[in-house]
């Protein structure tokens, strides 16, 4: 079945998939066919789009669109796609979303994720997770005079998927381990994800009571993901759900363990054949696991399905050591989406890229520069994490930079915290486009940097080598970060200290 519409005169369109922010929006001039029957990136997905002329789109399932030279046609098979409008701006559209499809969930974020830095051992010790190199890593964190702030143990800390349980050899004495971390001023997380590794006492139990999905011939059904071929969750199961919350609270009660990184749960990772105690499909098993996640204070999502309005931490999926369109180039665009459909607590990815295979490939010819830059980008979005520790891979001068980029995000904090605290109650982006707080100024196509809130707008540099960059200024009267009054209504070059994004505050309109 299909639905078609026309564009309208200067209309752009925003939405869908947050992992290909950088390729929006849509226009007139639009030639796109983007297949989200189901969500087949590794980023968060809607089966939302919204335009800068008040009008949207909404559909409970997955749908294929097609831009192509001012027309937009959809393809569906499920629910119908409606188009809504009337609405006069980019932001009375998405808020109309918002509260009518997508309406903010009860729950929390932990406050130290926003307000201190991140640490994630991945980059340094990969699937190598062992309690003397984890210590050795966050004392490294003060002792290099950055803040403490949320560690997470990244995957390797068990023995095997599914033994949600400190492995005793890797881990000889967890509760000691992260009682230190505490009062060292760290809380902690730790990687997880709805696997279950075959032959294994664990999976032989969910099996046996019916907690995983099956294949239509009623075996276990086995998928094949980055790290080798395990049994699947089903989410759908009440059952399957008390089964993971007793091993959750276990790692909370009886070792502190304040929250836990939710990972994988990609829509491929299912099949359109299995079998299921709520007889759900690819996305609804992903959106399931999303919402199990929004119990915890403490909590991080690289991949969901219709998990707008959930009170979740979302990162953007693990970024290459590259200033390309995936590596650095996507950052804010991809953070932009990110906001624009219903995802407000975000996460730019592990600074200088989540990619670990980069990092070994190039550990010996690291691009300081690039690292440096997407500190800058990240320090004032609401969260900012790192990974590869800054100093050990960047010299002691870019290192400087990277404390002044923690030292800036110190002092937008209040403002941070005051969005925060709005996106909870009202779902609307803390990261914002342009067009969102400035309509009809011919801004819809500024991706490459972003409002803070209405009055705050950064403009990082992302081109390597460069030392200045154009930034499109809204009509207004803005100042900068060092008391300097500009006009707005222009483009304008202008050039940063080292180690700041530009950052202008609207003192008028």
């Amino acid at each position: 079945m299909n639905i078609t519409f026309q564009l309208l005169a200067n209309e752009y369109w925003y939405g869908g998939y947050s992992h290909y922010g950088w390729a929006q929006p849509w226009g007139v001039e639009s030639e796109i066919d983007m297949d989200m029957e189901i969500n087949s990136t590794v980023n968060q997905a809607m089966p939302f789009i919204v335009s800068t002329r008040g009008r949207y789109i909404w559909c409970e399932d997955g749908f294929h669109i097609h831009f192509k030279k001012g027309t937009l046609s959809i393809d569906y098979h499920k629910s119908e796609p409606k188009l809504f409008d009337g609405f006069n701006t980019l932001k009375e559209a998405y808020n109309h979303a918002c509260a009518k499809h997508f309406p903010v969930k009860s729950g929390s974020i932990g406050l130290e994720l926003i307000t201190a830095p991140q640490y994630n051992t991945w980059i340094e010790l990969t699937f190598y997770q062992n309690q003397k190199d984890v210590m050795k890593y966050a004392a490294s964190i003060t002792e290099h005079g950055l803040p403490s702030g949320v560690l997470m143990i990244d995957d390797g800390w068990s023995d095997y998927y599914g033994k949600w349980l400190f492995s005793k050899e890797k881990f000889p004495n967890p509760k000691q381990m992260i009682d230190e971390l505490h009062e060292q001023g760290f809380k902690v997380m730790l990687w997880v994800c709805p696997f279950i590794t075959p032959d294994t006492t664990e999976f032989r139990y969910l099996r046996d009571h019916n907690m995983l999905i099956s294949t239509p011939n009623g075996d276990s059904f086995i998928v094949k993901w980055w790290n080798g071929y395990s049994a699947v969750l089903d989410m759908s199961n009440p059952d399957t759900i008390q089964w993971l919350d007793q091993q959750l609270a276990a790692l909370i009660n009886e070792y502190g363990v304040d929250g836990f990184k939710f990972d994988a749960g990609d829509s491929p990772f299912y099949s359109d054949d299995m079998v299921t105690y709520g007889n759900t499909d690819q996305n609804t098993q992903s959106r399931l696991w999303a919402e199990y996640g929004s119990k915890y204070e403490y909590n991080e999502y690289r991949v969901t399905w219709k998990a707008a309005g959930l009170p979740l931490m979302q990162r953007l999926a693990d970024k290459n050591h590259s200033w390309d369109e995936h590596g650095i180039q996507s950052l804010i665009p991809n953070t932009l989406v990110q906001g624009i459909t219903g995802h407000p607590f975000v996460c730019t990815d592990m600074i200088g890229g989540g990619e670990y295979l980069n990092f070994h490939q190039n550990q010996h010819n690291l691009d300081e520069e690039l690292f440096v830059r997407h500190a800058e980008i990240a320090c004032l979005l609401p969260t900012m994490q790192f990974s590869a520790a800054p100093w050990r891979v960047l010299s002691p001068e870019n290192f400087e930079l990277i404390k002044k980029s923690v030292q800036i995000r110190n002092e937008y904090m209040p403002l941070i915290l005051q969005l925060v605290d709005h996106a909870k109650l009202s779902g609307e982006p803390i990261a914002r486009f342009m067009d969102y707080v400035f309509p009809n100024q011919g801004l819809e196509n500024i991706t490459d940097q972003f409002m803070l809130g209405n009055q705050v707008l950064v403009a990082p540099i992302l081109l390597k080598g460069s030392v200045d960059r154009l930034v499109e200024l809204p009509k207004g009267t803005w100042k900068d970060r060092h008391g300097h009054l500009l006009e707005g209504g222009v483009t304008v070059t202008l050039t940063p200290l080292a180690g700041e994004p530009i950052v202008l505050e609207l003192l008028q309109s």
